[in-house]
């Protein structure tokens, strides 16, 4: 399962050929989540609520650009990495 993303401890993950919807995984220490990609709701596991909130705010953020990565990643075909929301702190 390919990181897409990394941001503040949390690993952002998307399997290929994964399961309807469109959907990705967050992961931050033992904790492991599920986020659908259209709403930002949590299909499955929790994230402590500062987490959850990073995540969410995240996937608000580049949602155009996850579900293009579910598009290829739903193809087999590689995506390219989606920038964290310390990106912005890096310049």
């Amino acid at each position: 399962m390919p990181t897409i993303s990394w941001f503040y401890g949390i690993s952002i993950r998307m399997f290929f050929n994964d399961h309807a919807p469109p959907h990705f995984h967050a992961v931050y220490g033992d904790s492991k989540t599920q986020v659908a990609i259209d709403t930002g709701q949590i299909l499955r596991g929790s994230l402590p609520p500062k987490q959850r909130r990073l995540v969410e705010q995240w996937a608000l953020r580049y949602n155009e650009s996850l579900m293009a990565a579910w598009a290829l990643a739903s193809a087999d075909e590689p995506f390219e990495r989606i920038p964290g929301l310390d990106a912005d702190n890096d310049q």
